[in-house]
């Protein structure tokens, strides 16, 4: 019995494993990964999203970005090596008001590797909302882990990833709430835009 049982299994693998990569019934492969390119005062660069794997961050990212949220917003936190972190602050370092909170979705299965998006949260695992972050690096320690929620992932750059890099290779001091990680040249979001 347990034969029979490997066997139907080593059969089905396949097709489970195609249907876990396929687009959501109804979503054409371009909707299950739109893209978004991120003008900047910095330079453009754009952004995969994975809607399979993240379809509530993805769903939220994409209201905030049709609602033009991010327009004027900065790169308030900067860290060489690590992140570079976005979505929460004006160039004055007021922070720009949100009202729901995005359920963590970090278990699915994507890792906070170089070049990933994911959402910034307090301490509180379902406590992200319009703040996002590119990984510099790999950091692997913002995932998640049996005792504790991680970051939830939902995007990686797919052009324009030196753009990124020259943001996270800028020099930063202390401004507004924050002691240190500020761009001393404030990183403007000019706009974002759903690549159709």
């Amino acid at each position: 019995m347990r034969v029979a049982s490997l066997l139907l299994y080593l059969l089905l693998l396949p097709q489970l494993l195609a249907a876990q990569e396929a687009p959501a019934s109804g979503a054409s492969p371009s909707t299950a990964a739109p893209r978004v390119r991120v003008v900047t005062s910095a330079g453009n660069f754009v952004i995969e999203l994975d809607r399979n794997r993240a379809p509530r961050t993805v769903e939220a990212f994409l209201k905030f970005v049709s609602d033009d949220f991010y327009s004027g917003l900065i790169f308030h936190r900067v860290v060489a090596g690590f992140i570079a972190q976005a979505g929460g602050y004006t160039p004055d370092m007021e922070p720009k008001a949100v009202t729901e909170n995005i359920f963590n979705e970090s278990g699915n299965g994507l890792s906070n590797l170089r070049g990933t998006v994911a959402l910034a949260r307090s301490t509180d695992p379902h406590s992200a909302t319009s703040q996002f972050y590119v990984n510099l690096a790999d950091n692997v320690d913002l995932n998640p882990r049996p005792t504790r929620w991680g970051y939830a992932v939902f995007g990686k750059i797919v052009e324009g990833m030196e753009v990124v890099d020259d943001i996270g290779h800028r020099p930063t001091a202390g401004g507004g709430p924050f002691d240190r990680a500020v761009p001393v040249e404030p990183i403007i979001i000019e706009r974002m835009e759903l690549i159709e």
